[in-house]
């Protein structure tokens, strides 16, 4: 008798340990498979924002052939949309995405190489640009950041100046060849009663401060 409740203790504790592993396995794998699902959707971000970019006149591409440093270089796209490289001579980039160029050259290096294996990278964005000029600290160029609005890219001029009009801004856009105007109220956009004035920039708009 006293073997057989032995027996029972030891089966009733071996049962009770496997139980807790088993559970203190599951709390580890749902940890596990939450921080998973957090990573991935941050990761993927940066790539797909990649893939939508269109290349355009005036950015610099890093092109890059495994194995290739003679192939691989930095090269700027010029105002006919094209680049220059060695053995293809001219691509035309313009207008395509990186991967899209990245097959494109690919495909042509194929007739000189064994299985080449290109990247591309913009390591330059000149092609989308905005122009801020008269009363700012600082007027010129800036880059079109995605979703940059009139108010981001005044800031990005440094402000302005002692006498800038801010109640006459506007922002000159040319759409199919034809010129436009887009007023801004630096004041009332500030206080929300134009708010719909803070538009969002395209490429090759200017924000001109009278002042």
């Amino acid at each position: 008798m006293r073997m057989t409740r032995r027996m029972g203790l030891l089966a009733c504790c071996a049962l009770m340990g496997l139980s807790s592993g088993a559970l203190g396995r599951g709390r580890d794998d749902n940890n596990q498979g939450s921080a998973g699902g957090q990573a991935t959707p941050q990761q993927a971000g940066p790539a797909a924002a990649d893939s939508s970019y269109t290349i355009g006149v005036d950015d610099v591409l890093d092109i890059s052939v495994w194995k290739e440093p003679d192939v691989s270089r930095s090269v700027p796209v010029r105002p006919d949309g094209k680049i220059s490289l060695p053995l293809i001579n001219d691509v035309q980039a313009a207008g395509l995405t990186p991967a899209d160029l990245a097959t494109e050259i690919t495909g042509r290096l194929k007739k000189f190489l064994n299985d080449p294996q290109v990247t591309v990278i913009v390591t330059q964005i000149n092609s989308r640009r905005v122009y801020v000029v008269g009363g700012v600290i600082r007027a010129g160029a800036y880059p079109l950041l995605p979703g940059m609005t009139v108010l981001q890219a005044i800031s990005s001029a440094g402000g302005f100046t002692v006498y800038a009009d801010t109640k006459a801004i506007r922002v000159v856009r040319v759409v199919d060849g034809k010129q436009t105007e887009l007023p801004f109220d630096y004041h009332a956009v500030l206080k929300g009663s134009k708010s719909s004035e803070n538009i969002l920039l395209l490429p090759g708009d200017t924000i001109v401060v009278p002042d």
